[in-house]
Formats: C-alpha cells, structure tokens, sequence
C-alpha cells in the first residue's frame, strides 16, 4: 500500500534529512510508533474475543520493555490486560528482539563472520551494543533446526545422488584437527534438487559409509538410480549393501582434477584435451583404447600416476560409458554441487577454523540454505535425461 504524499510532507517537516535514517530518527520513531500501536490494536482484538466467549477483562496500563530491532533499540510500552492472558504475536510475552532482529544476525554468520566480528559490526553501524552471549543464543538456535532438517523424511526414490567432501578445521580435544564434511545432493525424478544430509567425520571408511546409507534409508529412501560418488574408500560396498540396485559411479570431474594433481601448472591447459578424449569416447572399449593411447603418448610418459589413477578407478568409470549423451552431460557437469563447495570454501576460509563440530554444522547449514534458495529450475539437460532414465530404468524411476 502507498502512504500518501501529504502524510510523509508531514512526518519529513523540520527534520534533516540526514537524520531521518540515523540511530534514533524518524525511521526509528515510526517503528516504536508502528509496534506500539499494532500491540494496542492487538489487545483491542484479544479483550473483544474474550467479552465474546463471557470472560471480564479490560485494560489495566501498560509496562515498559526495550527490545532490539535491526538498527536500534526502541523503549515500548506494552499494553496489559486485567487478567494477564494478553500475549502478544507482534513481541512475544519474553522476547526481548523485534522481528528481524535475529534473521540479520544468522544472515552475518552464514557469511563466515565470528560471534565478536557481528558484535563489532553491529556497534559500529548501528551502534547496539549486543553481548556475544545474545548472539550465540539466536545462533545456537539454528541447532534445532539443523536437527530437524538432518532427520526429516526423504523422497521413496532418487535418479541421481552426489556425494562430496570436504576439509574443514575443527578444534577437538584442543588440537585443530582436519575433519571432513560430507554432502548427499540428491536429484529428483522433476530434475529439483535437494541437500539429503551433512556430516561429520575424522576418517572415513566403510563402517561409516554404511551408517550413512542406513540413515538415508531409515528416513525413507529406497532406492537409488545412480550414485556418483569421489573414488572414497569403501564407499561403494556401502552403497550396494544398503541400495542393491544402484549403480555406483565415480564422478568424472573429480578423477580429472585428481589427474591434474601430478600436471605442473604450465602443462595443465594442454594436457586436458588428451583427458577429454577417454572420457568422452563413445563407449567403454573405445574409452580405453583412448587410455592406452594416452599412456603410450608423451603425457602419459611424462605422467605415468594418471594412468594409473584412471586404470585404478576404472570398473567405476565404465558404467559412465552406457549412458546417453544427455545423461552423461547430467552426471559429468556436477554445477551444483561445484557451486556449494564454492560458497562453502569462501565461508570456511573467513572462519579459519571452528571452535565445535556444532558451529561447523551451524555455518554450513546456513550456507547450503542459502545457495538452495536458488535451485529453482532443473538442469538443461534434464527433459531429455528424464526421457532416457524412464527408459533405462523403466518403473524405477519414479515420477509423483
């Protein structure tokens, strides 16, 4: 709705226009102005709802609380009731913070910023002084919700998921020690995709792999199309004991990254072409004729660990060749997960390392939930993908 132009004349006449947005201006007086009368407006719709049902209740003055808003802190005065069942939706009966208030403290967080850089920033800005303890009560909330989001259910059935990891530092038992974080990226039959569960782990192996798989499973999942997965050790023995059916494939853009691990920097532009032409030969015997050609070739000769990294993996690789050119391109181009790596490392690398596993979580959680805001559409590729996995699959794959 439009306020009307003689109704800001009026509430702009004498002021400064520099102070109309300063600490305790005209925008701070019309948010008191605002709350204090959304909360008489309130309690006129509580008292008319209880002379309704026959209770006898009626004003009995007002009480004084100062709560935090996004810029400042407003005095209120909070209407009462006689009976003391009055208990406001606007600022509840103990909330000390205005609506608002705590979503710009997470949204600094999930930026990467510690407890004392928000406390600074908002002094330095707003000029609130906020304790750290305020700030980590609104952050250790996000807790529940990280709780409730790791065990909500899942879909019956997934085309595709991508499990990635990553290192982060975590001080444990006053060592910062690597951890690594996990991600299951899961695709949908619609081509949506969605963040399955985060964890944890010092080490990784088998016994791990299968808890997780058990996880997914105990909250709903039962069956999976294809997995891709980054060469983990065990990892597909877990998979397969859980999900029999799913086809375990090592994802083609880690092996390549791995290969370039042994590339000095000024060979890695020309050698990647050598690479391309494995794995995008037209099948798996053409494939690794390519491989051979690029061992007995001068970069294979040059860099021997990559055939052997490839030769390695292969058995995990071959499955990769059956498919189609649309569903290739779906595996091969992981954007998505790329994409939440990126804004995980840029968050991680502002942090240095964690204090807990808890704030870790914290700070990734936030930034998954922020990144998935923008997985609107489906991949390019996906209408024809869809078309070759019902196919392939046949009643497998799952359309609601």
């Amino acid at each position: 709705m439009a306020i009307k132009k003689d109704i800001l004349d009026q509430l702009l006449a004498g002021r400064d226009p520099k102070d109309v947005f300063a600490k305790d201006g005209l925008l701070d007086d019309l948010k008191k102005a605002l709350a204090e009368r959304a909360l008489n407006a309130e309690l006129d719709d509580h008292l008319e709802g209880e002379a309704a049902a026959g209770k006898p209740n009626r004003r009995n003055g007002f009480s004084k609380k100062t709560v935090l808003t996004e810029t400042s802190k407003l005095d209120l005065r909070i209407p009462r009731d006689r009976e003391g069942s009055f208990d406001p939706k606007l600022i509840a009966r103990y909330q000390r913070r205005f609506p608002g208030f705590d979503t710009k403290i997470i949204s600094m967080y999930a930026r990467g910023m510690t407890v004392r850089e928000i406390q600074g920033h908002l002094m330095e800005l707003y000029g609130l002084d906020v304790s750290p303890d305020l700030i980590s009560t609104v952050t250790d909330a996000v807790m529940e919700t990280v709780a409730e989001w790791q065990n909500r259910p899942l879909e019956t059935s997934y085309p595709l998921v991508f499990f990635d990891a990553m290192r982060v530092k975590i001080r444990d038992e006053g060592l910062v020690r690597n951890k690594a974080v996990y991600l299951a990226l899961g695709v949908q039959a619609d081509g949506t995709k969605d963040i399955l569960g985060i964890w944890i782990e010092t080490t990784e192996g088998a016994k791990f792999w299968l808890r997780v798989m058990n996880e997914l499973k105990n909250r709903g999942v039962e069956d999976i199309l294809i997995t891709v997965v980054d060469g983990l050790k065990g990892f597909p023995e877990a998979i397969n004991a859980v999900f029999p059916q799913a086809l375990v494939q090592t994802c083609i853009v880690h092996l390549i990254r791995h290969s370039l691990e042994f590339v000095s920097w000024k060979d890695r532009k020309p050698l990647v072409p050598a690479l391309r032409e494995i794995y995008r030969a037209k099948d798996a015997d053409a494939g690794l004729k390519a491989l051979e050609a690029f061992e007995a070739g001068d970069w294979g000769k040059k860099y021997p660990a990559i055939t052997g990294a490839w030769r390695r993996n292969w058995d995990r690789v071959i499955p990769f060749f059956a498919f189609p050119e649309a569903v290739r391109k779906i595996i091969y181009t992981t954007n998505a997960i790329e994409a939440l790596n990126s804004s995980l490392r840029r968050a991680v690398k502002i942090r240095g390392h964690f204090p807990t596993d808890e704030a870790a979580m914290k700070l990734i959680f936030l930034v998954l939930r922020d990144v998935a805001k923008d997985w609107k559409m489906p991949a390019r590729e996906w209408t024809e993908a869809k078309s070759q996995f019902a196919i392939l699959f046949e009643e497998r794959f799952k359309i609601a």
